[in-house]
Parts: C-alpha cells; structure tokens; sequence
C-alpha cells in the first residue's frame, strides 16, 4: 500500500520536457512540489531568446502551466527558490517576478550558481501546498 507520503508524480502535459530522469512535479501530502523550470518554450523545448528577464518570464509562464496541470494557482505557493547565474541580474529577475507574483509574496531564497542547464541564466523551483 502507498503511504499518502509517499512521493506520486504527477502528469503535467503543458509543462517542457524534462531535460532528464525527473517528474516536472511530484506530490508529498499536502505538498506539491515543482522542479526548477528554465525559460524553455514548451512547443520548441529551446531557450528563448532575449536574456535573463525573457527567460524569469517564460519560467515564470511555465511554471504557472504547472500549476494549472496541478489544480494549483499562484496563490498556494509557500516557497520559490531563484537560481541565476549572475546576480547582477536580480533587479531584472525581481521586477518579472513582481509582475507575476503581485501581491502574493511566498518566501523566497535567491541563489547564483555557476551554471545551469541547456545554457539558462535563470532557473525557478516552487512548493506548493494542495490541502
């Protein structure tokens, strides 16, 4: 029998196509957690193009896809964690995630690294909570 603990992956069509061994989201509980998503374009699975804010925003698309595919909105959001590979760019990553966060202000840890896949500059994982 499978505890209600138990990790599930859950199906989420709209969303890229992992670029690896990984479920886009898995349910633990109450909890929905998203993996990072990179400013992929579903259709395309590529990059797109423009820069870090172009990309915070396409993750940001992304990642509200999951959510729908997950009966989630914006406003279960708990925790969001920022990968950038060059905080240089916050004030540009912040202002696109302002605009799509508005009001809501889940917290948040900003983390650069030295890289990240398929060459993203940004790159955003989110846990939900799904009572």
């Amino acid at each position: 029998m499978i505890s209600p603990m138990t990790p599930q992956p859950i199906s989420t069509p709209s969303a890229p196509a992992a670029l690896g061994p990984y479920s886009p989201a898995v349910r633990a509980g109450e909890w929905v957690i998203l993996s990072g998503q990179l400013g992929l374009d579903p259709a395309t699975g590529e990059l797109v193009a423009g820069g870090t804010a172009v990309q915070t925003r396409q993750a940001l698309v992304n990642i509200a896809a999951v959510l729908s595919d997950c009966g989630l909105t914006w406003d279960d959001i708990a925790k969001t964690t920022v990968f950038v590979t060059d905080l240089g760019e916050f004030a540009a990553v912040n202002a696109v995630y302002t605009e799509a966060f508005g009001d809501h202000k889940p917290a948040r840890s900003t983390v650069q690294v030295a890289a990240l896949p398929a060459g993203a500059t940004v790159e955003i994982e989110v846990w939900a909570l799904r009572p």
